[in-house]
């Protein structure tokens, strides 16, 4: 017994002294973390072969995640903690406007001194109290995708996260890595700036839609009974219906999976008490931020099984994987699916809505022409679709 006492006295020991190791070496290695980004005033030669990447990469294939997506060059903007630069939109006017509010932001765009991208004259302007965010926004009457540069990205989130953090953890928590799981590498932020490339393109198509969506999250988020455990077991079952359907390759299995999504969905919103304004609520997020995430996965999906080529200059990009890494990415979206019902927050729609596209893919490959239309939702489109097959 002295014996066993021993072992397990020496364990603990060992493994106290590890975790004091590993956290000293966390703080050592957050001394080292970024606060500014590498390149301020202007692009840096990586910020323009992500964009230059993200331009090619929509021509090519942007048609065949979405109809006619792929015949519209939206002009970016990139954004770091001081400057908002713009490109592919020549002699721009005044500002930003905030969609959907329609507030005008920012000043006059001016050229960068002595620096192009792509051969074309590009603009800047210093930022004050607000930046354009990671959406869409409207410059003069041109729908506009816009998002942090990948340095201010990740400087960005890691000061998020040192803030949400009891003060003790602050010095050890180890940001690197789990940033490097929220945005991968180039070849992520390169998807995630086609994400906000959609929302340009929803914008674009259907205005009146995005601005609903957008007005019910201001709207009803509060009003969301978030945590009901009746709604969040519920919750949970048809996240798990939407995981296990996009796992499976046999379309009858996820025709009967779709099935009892529907069904349990309809229970749980007649259980919960659910207002018609707050079902819409669901509606529009789903169709806003899950078809944006759909975009976001499939964009990189066709990239990887194409012989898609890249622009030469993504051969100078530090973490440029080709978009080899998809796969990898896919398992870690399935997984999550399963997690989103703990999330207080939209968060959730953007799966939930992306898991129904995919279905849609599977079960109605037509679906995508009716659903910009006005009052279409995507679980609607998947109910046309089980009801068929009655």
């Amino acid at each position: 017994m002295k014996r066993i006492r021993k072992i397990i006295t020496i364990a603990i020991l060992s493994l106290t002294g590890l975790c004091v190791v590993l956290l000293a070496i966390s703080a050592l290695a957050n001394q080292t973390l970024p606060a500014r980004s590498d390149s301020v005033e202007a692009l840096s030669m990586f910020d323009k072969a992500r964009l230059a990447e993200t331009r090619h990469l929509l021509r090519e294939l942007g048609g065949e995640v979405w109809p006619g997506w792929g015949e519209v060059d939206f002009p970016m903007i990139a954004y770091n903690e001081e400057y908002a630069f713009l490109v592919g939109y020549p002699n721009p006017p005044e500002g930003w406007f905030k969609v959907p509010a329609g507030n005008r932001r920012g000043i006059a765009w001016e050229p960068v001194p002595d620096d192009s991208f792509m051969g074309e004259t590009y603009y800047r302007q210093h930022l004050s109290s607000v930046t354009p965010e990671a959406f869409t926004v409207m410059v003069g009457e041109r729908w506009v995708c816009s998002l942090p540069t990948f340095d201010w990205m990740k400087i960005g989130l890691a000061q998020t996260i040192r803030a949400d953090l009891p003060s003790f953890l602050q010095p050890v928590f180890p940001y690197r890595l789990f940033i490097t799981q929220l945005v991968s590498g180039d070849d992520q932020y390169i998807s995630l700036t086609a994400h906000e490339c959609f929302h340009a393109y929803q914008g674009f198509l259907a205005d009146e839609k995005l601005a609903a969506a957008e007005n019910a999250n201001a709207q009803y988020e509060s009003q969301y009974p978030w945590e009901n455990e009746a709604l969040h077991a519920n919750w949970q079952a048809e996240l798990d219906l939407l995981a296990d359907a996009l796992r499976t390759v046999d379309p009858v299995q996820s025709l009967e999976f779709a099935r009892d999504f529907l069904k349990i969905r309809a229970a749980r919103r007649s259980s919960a008490g659910l207002s018609a304004e707050l079902v819409a609520y669901e509606q529009k997020r789903e169709w806003l931020e899950g078809l944006a995430r759909y975009a976001e996965l499939e964009t990189w999906r066709l990239a990887s099984v194409n012989s898609y080529l890249p622009v030469p200059e993504t051969g100078n990009l530090p973490t440029f994987g080709s978009y080899r890494g998809f796969e990898q990415r896919w398992k870690n979206e399935l997984a999550q699916i399963r997690r989103m019902a703990d999330d207080d927050g939209d968060g959730r729609f953007y799966y939930s809505g992306m898991a129904q596209a995919y279905l849609l893919d599977r079960l109605s490959p037509d679906w995508k022409n009716t659903a910009f239309d006005e009052g279409i939702w995507l679980d609607n489109l998947l109910q046309s679709v089980v009801q068929k097959h009655q």
